[in-house]
């Protein structure tokens, strides 16, 4: 028996109206019935209550994604903070806070209606207020890509608020439903510092589950929210991140169902061949948005700021044996700034750096820096980013290919806290290994990566290798809209060609990453992402 296409309890709490405008925006997915959580057969009864152990890894710098968006913090405040939209598995965009996005006659202006008898955790209640707010004073922190196309916003009533846009931007959909900003709560930020507000790490939000406590180095919890908006949601009494910082410990958490859920790659490739079989156990790579991994030089460093230096590190690093031996399969080369999995965007037409370690040596020798004594030509530190096993092997490898050419190299040991501290706002290295996810459009991780709009210090994930190209910007500017799909095509495969001509980045490899949960646990594949699903539709299955 097929389940009819109001099966989504997001879904079914929407007016009439409401369900018309989703549909005018959201497709035929939308129209399809293609709603997460919808199978072919009838749906498990969810079974209310039970703790939800879930792994944290490295343990959150802070609960703040405002002000820091990595995918660790993300990961648990998705939970506690809810957002307008998100997007769904068929690219639909489905309703949070927000009920319905209309768009002008013109395109200039777009009225969202918001949710009613919302509350805050506090028990105060939400309303326009706080969408305004945050789209003022909290997403310019963060969602940039949004809020420079956006003039100004107006709140013509408590449940209403209207986007005034620079210009007709068809593409805002979309990035409400993949990287907008999440919205906090008005009376507790408004008149504060919001970089030190207490709030920041002991957040207030209006989705599922509240904030209860966090032990620094042990765990986080969080509570249900008996007074979340949809009715007999969520399901789950409590979640409790165990902060475990050892792959083997992970391991073992997962394989005994003392942990039941872990999300980006928590366990090594080695565990991975040996659990794939374990019959409480599932390996699920489909939650994930295409992913790239690479190298960002300092361009100020007067070493790295040579390109005959960039161009050798790039000849001598092996790809696909990286891929291989250090990601145990779980990606693919990639020596082109935009993966392939951004398939509308994704061009092979760009200078490529096959492995060469004899090219790499004649670079280096014509860019006067011989092997001298000892062998070595200079010193260099590569600093990755400090997330786990896979990116200190990473680390590793990049090590040794470059020790191979004659460049001292040597691996920066920080924690999370003080590698953010010295990339992001001191600028303080020679090299780093980093990754980051791709929505569909990629206008905003070009301009993070390298247009003018990612020059942005102190903010984490932003450019920090100093590279700025007034073509590259010229070539990104006109492409916002989105109003011109061929534009952006032409102009986008010319941004690659610039950057991988002058490389700022180093293009190493796509990543699939996969989570590891148990059986029990049903609905943690229901949206795309896990740092988008608010786990409110999760339960846990008795044992």
């Amino acid at each position: 028996m097929s389940v009819p296409a109001t099966s989504n309890p997001v879904f079914d709490a929407l007016p009439d109206l409401s369900r018309r405008q989703l549909f005018r925006f959201g497709g035929a997915a939308l129209a399809a019935g293609m709603l997460p959580g919808i199978a072919g057969a009838a749906p498990e009864a969810p079974v209310r209550g039970g703790t939800l152990v879930a792994i944290a890894f490295p343990e959150p710098a802070t609960l703040a994604t405002h002000l820091n968006g990595a995918n660790p913090i993300s990961l648990v405040t998705s939970k506690i903070y809810d957002r307008l939209f998100v997007e769904g598995n068929k690219h639909e965009l489905l309703p949070r806070l927000g009920l319905s996005a209309e768009p002008s006659a013109d395109g200039k202006d777009i009225t969202i209606k918001l949710r009613k008898g919302v509350k805050w955790h506090d028990g105060h209640p939400f309303d326009a207020g706080d969408v305004k707010f945050s789209i003022e004073k909290i997403w310019p922190l963060q969602a940039t890509t949004i809020t420079n196309v956006i003039a100004r916003v107006t709140a013509p009533d408590s449940h209403t608020i209207v986007l005034h846009l620079k210009e007709k931007w068809p593409i805002l959909l979309r990035y409400l439903g993949q990287s907008a900003g999440q919205v906090l709560p008005q009376h507790l930020y408004e008149g504060t510092d919001i970089a030190t507000n207490p709030h920041n790490n002991k957040p207030v939000g209006t989705g599922p589950f509240r904030f209860k406590e966090w032990q620094r180095g042990s765990h986080i919890v969080l509570e249900r929210n008996p007074e979340y908006y949809i009715a007999g949601q969520p399901y789950l009494d409590r979640i409790v991140w165990k902060v475990i910082n050892d792959s083997a410990s992970r391991a073992a958490a997962l394989e005994t169902g003392a942990a039941h859920f872990a999300a980006r790659n928590p366990i090594t490739f080695g565990d991975v061949a040996r659990l794939k079989g374990h019959r409480d156990l599932v390996i699920d790579t489909k939650q994930y948005e295409p992913n790239s991994y690479w190298l960002e030089f300092n361009l100020r460093d007067p070493l790295i700021g040579k390109l005959a230096v960039r161009q050798a590190i790039a000849h001598a690093i092996d790809r696909a044996a990286l891929v291989k031996t250090v990601w145990g399969g779980y990606g693919a080369p990639l020596d082109a700034p935009v993966p392939s999995g951004v398939s509308e965007y994704f061009t092979k037409d760009v200078p490529r750096y096959p492995f060469d370690p004899k090219r790499a040596e004649q670079l280096l020798d014509q860019a006067g820096f011989p092997r001298k004594a000892g062998g070595w030509r200079f010193r260099l530190t590569h600093d990755f980013i400090p997330f786990g096993d896979d990116y200190r092997r990473t680390g590793e490898f990049v090590r040794q290919a470059l020790r191979k050419v004659g460049i001292d190299a040597s691996l920066g040991a920080k924690d999370l806290s003080t590698w953010t501290r010295d990339v992001f706002t001191d600028r303080k290295f020679q090299v780093i290994s980093t990754w980051g996810g791709w929505s569909r459009d990629p206008q905003a991780s070009l301009d993070v990566r390298f247009g003018q709009r990612g020059d942005r210090r102190g903010v984490p994930w932003s450019k920090v290798s100093g590279y700025s190209n007034k073509e590259v910007d010229a070539l990104l500017e006109p492409t916002r809209s989105g109003a011109d799909p061929a534009l952006r095509k032409v102009n986008y495969k010319r941004v690659q060609q610039i950057v991988q001509v002058e490389l700022p980045v180093l293009p190493l490899l796509e990543v699939y990453f996969f989570s590891v949960y148990n059986r029990r646990l049903k609905n943690a594949d229901e949206l795309p992402y896990p740092t988008r699903n608010n786990f409110a539709n999760v339960w846990l299955a008795k044992a």
